[in-house]
């Protein structure tokens, strides 16, 4: 396992260091966002999504209400075949409280295809999975600023 830590002092900086986890991510991969409520995980995924170019930032909001925002990243224009192309999928489950509401998401139907999944709050439950993992864990800093605590996991992993 890796580990990088960075600190931020805005949103502005926390939606561009996003935008640099975008640009390393590669289809399959779980993103799991843990921090206090608060601490930028929605801010920091508006970076990944759009730095993706699956959506503009302004479209990418926490999903505590709809618990799974759905996006799609279209090929590259001028590439012969489509390997960029696939879906982002964007949950919280802060209000989950039961393996079955965990179940009426549909994470499993995401984690059957090509995607990238981002989760936040994955503290609330257990599961397996054998896709590449980024755990990515943000915490108050002060006034605006954010640690930011990245770390590789490897596949096959229980998540907890």
């Amino acid at each position: 396992m890796s580990a990088d830590e960075i600190v931020t002092h805005s949103a502005e900086e926390t939606i561009a260091k996003g935008r640099e986890i975008a640009s390393k991510l590669r289809s399959p991969v779980l993103v799991l966002l843990e921090g206090d409520l608060g601490s930028g995980k929605t801010t920091l995924t508006k970076g990944i999504i759009s730095g993706l170019g699956a959506a503009k930032e302004e479209d990418v909001t926490s999903p505590t209400f709809n618990l799974v925002h759905e996006f799609r990243i279209s090929p590259r224009e001028g590439s012969e075949s489509s390997p960029n192309a696939c879906k982002v999928y964007h949950a919280d489950l802060y209000r989950i409280e039961s393996l079955q509401d965990l179940e009426s998401l549909g994470l499993e139907d995401a984690l059957s295809e090509k995607a990238i999944v981002i989760i936040e709050w994955p503290e609330h439950f257990s599961f397996r999975t054998d896709w590449p993992t980024i755990e990515i864990r943000l915490d108050h800093a002060g006034g605006d600023s954010r640690r930011i605590a990245i770390s590789e996991l490897t596949a096959e992993r229980e998540l907890k």
